[in-house]
């Protein structure tokens, strides 16, 4: 997870990893809360390798070409990086992973859904209403929190059948709803309880048909909507059959639920609509059937565009800027996304916050704010060592990213940094470098990263569990940060 993450993002290494990690849990019998955060943080760690790990990097990198001329390069992030990432590791392996509270999570999705407690059989009688009727207006017959998963005629079963299938006298309907909701149903339209005592999971899918377990993605698509304004059945043809947040199946109306990162949802669809709907809607699969993760030429053919934009920026042919910007040109017009698909992958809300947060940062420098706030952190560290102010830029900036966003945070510390360099008349090197690795170390909330906000709903974990571990972290990393940065920036030096 660390190496991985120092060259892709660092939710993109969780997302790659999460639904493997809890295969691993659940085969094994473990709890995934003690797995699902040390790979969050891990990930994290991983980011302060490369120019490219996260970012900040990228941020503190443009710092550093207006001050000295040069930004900072792929690897010169990797002797302090490392160092951290193995202290890092070493940490969690040892003694972090047992200052986790064992939560439920996902230990399996038959314990925490159990939906076969609320599927039932009901039967279309002669002279129904119903007959000539479409399922959806069955659905619809009720306020009711009523679901169809299935239905019998005759001798063949359908799983997920289309919401515009014409019922018939004698059809058996297989709903998914709780008994109020059942009852109310009967009540509405005259249908006949069937029963059945056989009813278990085999009865949601087949070879066209299958289950989907998957977790909402931070800044996903469907993030703060509900299955109605996202027309899930109708739109996708797929059904929600259940929710958990937080290691907890939801009580509440389905339809009228607003998802949230982190959520886990149990899916039903044909396996072809469910691969698109997962990808458009921003969910990420932890257990499957039937999914596609994609197919190995089309792989191979995007980790070698991937590969050959880290080459050119690595070896200074090409700004990485300019490097993976050509690299999303060139996967668009290769065919491994559309328009639509590259479009849809930028996430707004990040540009929106820089665009906004860029010049605050302008603002801290010319108007004498970042001189300012960087006086008043000299005079805190009084007349103690260089090394002092160091540290406490770097855990300011720690604290900052643990509350909002880490590119935030390194804008708004950067000017500062800036500053207080300036004022102990030493490299701004170290100091930058300091902001770079405290704004990728957010380890004391679920809202510090999207790695930590992916793994709270499939770990089970609470808003406070993430401090238990990350607060000895965060002072870990602090105390070998610190002398890594002096030893490879030395403060009397000037930008190499």
């Amino acid at each position: 997870m660390t190496a991985i993450s120092g060259f892709v993002s660092s939710v993109a290494a969780a997302a790659i990893l999460v639904p493997v990690a809890l295969r691993v849990a659940r085969s094994h019998g473990a709890p995934p809360s003690r797995l699902l955060m040390p790979l969050a943080f891990g990930s994290l760690l991983g980011a302060t390798i490369t120019l490219i790990g996260s970012a900040p990097n990228i941020i503190i990198a443009t710092f550093r070409a207006r001050t000295a001329g040069a930004p900072f390069r792929m690897f010169d992030y990797t002797p302090v990086g490392a160092g951290l990432a193995v202290a890092g590791v070493l940490f969690i392996s040892l003694i972090g992973w047992r200052l986790i509270p064992v939560r439920k999570g996902q230990a399996s999705r038959q314990e925490l859904f159990r939906i076969e407690d609320y599927m039932t059989e009901v039967r279309v009688p002669d002279g129904s209403k119903l007959i000539g009727k479409a399922l959806r207006d069955l659905e619809a017959a009720t306020d009711a929190d009523i679901v169809v998963v299935g239905l019998v005629r005759g001798q063949r079963r359908t799983p997920a059948p289309s919401s515009f299938e014409t019922l018939q006298a004698d059809d058996i309907v297989i709903v998914q709803a709780s008994s109020e909701a059942l009852q109310a149903l009967v009540d509405a339209t005259g249908v006949e309880l069937v029963g059945s005592e056989e009813l278990g999971e085999e009865v949601l899918g087949s070879d066209d048909v299958g289950l989907a377990e998957t977790v909402v993605m931070p800044a996903a698509r469907m993030e703060g909507q509900t299955a109605r304004s996202l027309n899930l059945r109708w739109r996708y043809g797929i059904n929600l059959l259940a929710v958990a947040r937080q290691g907890e199946r939801l009580k509440a109306r389905l339809d009228r639920l607003r998802f949230r990162a982190g959520d886990v949802l149990l899916l039903q669809g044909g396996t072809e609509t469910l691969q698109e709907a997962l990808t458009d809607l921003g969910c990420l699969p932890l257990a499957e059937r039937g999914l596609r993760v994609g197919q190995p030429r089309r792989i191979l053919l995007a980790v070698g565009i991937a590969g050959a934009a880290l080459a050119a920026s690595g070896t200074g042919l090409l700004p990485v800027q300019i490097a993976f910007a050509g690299a999303a040109v060139l996967m668009v017009l290769a065919g491994l996304l559309n328009l639509r698909e590259a479009y849809e992958s930028i996430d707004w809300s990040i540009i929106v916050l820089l665009g906004a947060m860029i010049p605050v940062a302008h603002a801290l420098e010319t108007t004498g704010g970042a001189r300012l706030i960087a006086t008043q952190l000299l005079a805190v560290a009084g007349g103690m060592p260089p090394a002092v102010t160091l540290t406490l830029v770097l855990v300011a900036t720690m604290l900052l990213s643990d509350v909002i966003n880490n590119a935030a945070a390194a804008l708004v510390m950067a000017p500062i940094a800036l500053g207080a360099a300036r004022g102990l008349g030493a490299s701004a090197d170290p100091f930058l470098m300091a902001v770079a690795v405290g704004a990728s170390c957010a380890f004391l909330t679920p809202i510090g990263h999207q790695s930590n906000t992916l793994v709270m709903g499939p770990g089970g974990y609470r808003f406070g569990d993430y401090w238990r571990m990350g607060l000895p972290l965060e002072v870990v990393i602090a105390a070998v940060a610190v002398p890594l940065l002096l030893w490879v920036w030395p403060l009397g030096v000037s930008a190499r």
